[in-house]
């Protein structure tokens, strides 16, 4: 699934090109990812919309309107939001096409059928299904180290479990919490509330880092996700433990072990994140 750095890199390569353009005509193949308001309202608001800019929030992808509307997209599991030219050849499991102003398009292809798109005033985004539950944005000045240290010693619950609530913090996904707490020298099945106040920054640093270094690298790709050009990530190349079991930690050369923490794949070196 997309995370934060995959979600802002396709963010700012879309940007640059969607900007002032127009929706002249949308066709949905699979009007089911419509989830507000019907599939033929919504094809029919997006006509003559301005794309004013474009923003993030969480796993959220957020395109601004003209008229104080917003499109809210979620890339789900393996959803992609790619630029392209009116001639290119339509991909297999397309399911939206929106027609621009320039004569170029903007084209949503979802394998699984698990993405979503709904229109919302823009006053209104906060109060949106989804939008209403995040967490505060680990790259903002919200997320502070003060707000760790308050937030980790209330709550007795695994690490691993707790960074990858999105009411936490918004837009950590499985690959991004396992490299921040690999970094950080803890173990996933660690209870916040037992970190020390040294292992609390360092965890705070660490998922900032990580994430910064996510998006410089455009995000990471195993099997689905492209950006906005339909160019792939390069964060995988640079992986420290992330589906890594059975090869030699970077730090230390041990092998890399796998356990489920939270109903999720974990991956770790036993020593250097001792529990």
């Amino acid at each position: 699934m997309p995370e934060l750095p995959e979600v802002e890199t396709v963010k700012r390569t879309l940007e640059k090109k969607l900007a002032g353009l127009t929706f002249e005509a949308v066709k949905l193949h699979m009007p089911k990812i419509v989830r507000l308001p019907t599939p033929e309202e919504f094809a029919d608001f997006l006509k003559g919309k301005k794309i004013s800019r474009l923003g993030r929030r969480g796993k959220y992808l957020l395109l601004h309107l003209s008229g104080g509307y917003t499109l809210v997209i979620h890339l789900r599991m393996t959803g992609r939001l790619v630029y392209t030219t009116a001639e290119a050849p339509l991909e297999k499991h397309t399911h939206a096409v929106f027609a621009l102003s320039n004569g170029d398009q903007l084209r949503y292809t979802d394998i699984r059928q698990f993405g979503r798109m709904m229109l919302a005033p823009t006053a209104e985004l906060d109060e949106m299904p989804g939008l209403k539950t995040l967490g505060v944005e680990p790259l903002s000045g919200n997320f502070t180290r003060e707000f760790m240290k308050k937030e980790l010693k209330r709550r007795r619950i695994r690490l691993k479990a707790l960074l990858l609530d999105q009411s936490f913090i918004a837009g950590l996904g499985n690959i991004y919490v396992d490299e921040a707490l690999h970094r950080a020298g803890l173990h996933p099945e660690r209870l916040a509330a037992g970190l020390s106040p040294r292992e609390t920054t360092h965890l705070y640093q660490a998922i900032k880092d990580v994430l910064n270094e996510g998006i410089n690298n455009r995000g990471t790709s195993f099997r689905d996700y492209v950006d906005g050009d339909g160019r792939p990530g390069n964060y995988q190349e640079k992986l420290a433990v992330y589906s890594k079991e059975g090869k030699p930690c970077l730090k230390c050369g041990k092998p890399i072990n796998r356990i489920r923490v939270a109903g999720r794949s974990s991956y770790f070196c036993p020593h250097c994140q001792k529990p």
